[in-house]
């Protein structure tokens, strides 16, 4: 398992995909290891590396620099394409991947893609993509980061954890 002691040290990538009446559709997550706030995600109706390129891209856009961050994802075609590699390279990112049959390298993002199917997805059918692309989003963006307290971050949410640290860390300097 990994931890960070500060935000943007390290980053976590998965891909899920859910499906629809019309067809799947595919989530790409980033998250930070030190507030396990999701910084940044891309979701489309086709899993390419364009999907992982967006999230990273979401994400570098809202914490801006990053230079130096670890982003360690499994070893899934979309995160070992030129695409991604050229754009960790481009933020001075760092690309880290799991070892072949080590599971447990990427269980944090496994853990909340669960939670993401448990407390949404699989409440209900899907007619459209559309309608699964809001849930998701909603989900993130309103109980993830906003409701649901974590234990390992004192029984804050991922957004009061980060507004601590970071106002803490602003007041040492």
């Amino acid at each position: 398992m990994f931890a960070a002691t500060r935000g943007n040290e390290l980053w976590l990538v998965d891909i899920t995909e859910h499906r629809t009446a019309e067809s799947k559709l595919y989530a790409c997550a980033i998250n930070n290891a030190f507030s396990g706030r999701v910084v940044g995600y891309s979701i489309d109706s086709r899993m390419t590396s364009r999907l992982a390129v967006q999230a990273l891209e979401n994400a570098v856009a809202m914490r801006g620099d990053v230079a130096g961050c670890v982003v360690h994802s499994d070893r899934g075609s979309q995160c070992r394409s030129r695409k991604l590699l050229r754009a960790l390279a481009r933020h001075r990112m760092v690309g880290s991947m799991g070892r072949v049959g080590s599971s447990g390298d990427n269980a944090a993002m496994e853990s909340f893609f669960s939670l993401l199917q448990k407390n949404a997805l699989d409440r209900r059918s899907w007619t459209t993509r559309e309608q699964l692309r809001i849930a998701i989003v909603t989900w993130i963006e309103r109980t993830y980061h906003r409701r649901r307290r974590q234990a390992c971050l004192g029984r804050l949410t991922p957004i009061e954890f980060e507004a601590i640290m970071t106002k803490d860390v602003a007041l040492a300097a």
